[in-house]
Formats: structure tokens, C-alpha cells, sequence
């Protein structure tokens, strides 16, 4: 007789979770530029290094990404 498995579905939740926090970047998108703001906890810091690049260089066109932290976890 071979061994069975047992399969059991469990539901979980998956939320964003506050102790980790919310990160800023935004990414010049122009050619050969590389140029970006680096990571920051404010939405301002990340938009004032755009205007700001885009005064130094004339490049007009950004990537922005946020990053938050989930959590999982099992449902009651």
C-alpha cells in the first residue's frame, strides 16, 4: 500500500502592514540617464528630486514606485 496525503486548504489575508512602512523612488526614464531620488519615507522627497532633475537636465519623463509591506495571515 503506497502513503497518502492529506491536503487541507487553509485561507489566509494578506494586508498591508504599518510597522513596515511606505517607501518613495522615482526613476528618471529618459535615455542613458540612470538618474534617481533613492529611497525615502515621503511622497514630497521623491517629487522635489523630480522637479528638481528635471530643472538640471530638461528630462521631463519618471518612473515613480511605492513599496509598502504586507503581512499574511491566517483567517480566523
Amino acid at each position: 500500500m503506497s502513503p497518502r496525503a492529506v491536503y487541507r486548504h487553509i485561507v489566509h489575508t494578506i494586508r498591508h502592514a504599518p510597522e513596515g512602512g511606505i517607501t518613495y523612488e522615482t526613476f528618471c526614464t529618459v535615455s542613458d540617464c540612470g538618474a534617481e531620488s533613492g529611497p525615502g519615507d515621503e511622497q514630497e522627497a521623491a517629487q522635489d528630486w523630480a522637479l528638481r532633475h528635471t530643472g538640471r537636465t530638461g528630462h521631463d519623463l519618471f518612473r515613480r514606485v511605492v513599496t509598502d509591506h504586507a503581512k499574511v495571515t491566517r483567517a480566523e
